[in-house]
């Protein structure tokens, strides 16, 4: 066996069927891999049919408490790989995902911490028109194509790991303190960048942290995301996680450089706090006034 599919969920055992289905189609042989599924506190209801769907190849952890973070450090330490690859509940691994992926940790060099991959969308309705077109990357999509370092010219700047479709070293990423336990999705609270945390303080220690497009899954869209409520409450707690991230990661300058500009924002788009929240009309000033009120907060807390 060469590598463990992690894969996390909570009370979504539809999107876990669709998931181990596209690692059914894998093109490797399956005596290649091992999947965990990470139950993170689901109700009994929805543990009783993620316990139908596990075979002789898929293992299936409960974890009582909640937190995806947690659900991802018990995937890591549970796995009998060096490697263990992500991917989120709702998305669907390419068919060549497990192929390319072992491609890429067999290519010459000193072995990555960290690979990143290309997380396509699978529509489950089509985005709204009011959607702004700069703001796809909140629904964790990445379309970039090519091979490369994160951090270095190579790639874009603001170019991102997503635990929807990655693979770490599970040694590293144990003995670095896991995924931080302040991040990541809990109940309703959408705070995030807990990869992108572990991601760049493997990198500042030293270890490659890679990008490759050719490791593909598809990222099924919840149409109940298409709310401005849920666009608003997603910036604002992006807002969060950016100040979050960065003191923990020890990246305290940065804030106090950025907080100018942001509260700059904050007073010039103030007036559109008086639109009702699930109004779609003048949506550039409201998310850019919610992701700075995040930061201010989080900036400005002890």
């Amino acid at each position: 066996m060469d590598l463990t599919v992690c894969l996390c969920t909570h009370n979504r055992p539809r999107y876990v069927r669709d998931c181990l289905a596209g690692l059914a189609r894998q093109t490797v042989s399956h005596d290649r891999f091992q999947t965990l599924i990470v139950d993170s506190g689901s109700t009994p209801e929805a543990h009783a049919k993620l316990q139908k769907l596990t075979d002789a190849n898929t293992t299936l952890i409960r974890l009582d408490q909640p937190g995806v973070s947690l659900a991802r450090n018990a995937g890591a330490a549970a796995a009998k790989t060096r490697f263990i690859a992500y991917i989120d509940d709702d998305a669907i691994p390419d068919p060549t995902w497990v192929a390319a992926m072992l491609h890429a940790l067999a290519k010459p060099g000193p072995p990555p911490a960290v690979i990143g991959g290309r997380i396509l969308p699978k529509w489950e309705a089509p985005l709204p028109p009011w959607w702004p077109a700069s703001l796809r990357g909140v629904l964790s999509i990445i379309e970039h194509q090519g091979q490369g370092e994160y951090r270095t010219p190579a790639l874009p700047p603001k170019l991102e790991p997503y635990a929807a479709n990655m693979v770490v070293d599970a040694r590293l990423l144990l003995q670095s303190g896991g995924f931080g336990g302040k991040l990541g999705r809990h109940g309703t609270t959408l705070l995030s960048d807990e990869e992108v945390q572990l991601a760049w303080r493997l990198q500042d220690a030293g270890h490659s942290v890679r990008y490759d497009a050719r490791i593909v899954v598809h990222h099924q869209i919840q149409a109940a995301r298409f709310r401005p409520e849920w666009l608003l409450a997603r910036l604002y707690w992006q807002g969060v996680s950016t100040v979050l991230t960065r003191k923990t990661l020890g990246y305290r300058t940065t804030i106090w450089k950025e907080l100018p500009r942001r509260l700059a924002v904050a007073l010039l788009c103030a007036p559109a706090a008086i639109v009702p929240k699930s109004s779609t009309r003048f949506m550039a000033p409201r998310w850019r006034l919610a992701y700075a009120a995040g930061f201010l907060k989080a900036a400005l807390s002890r």
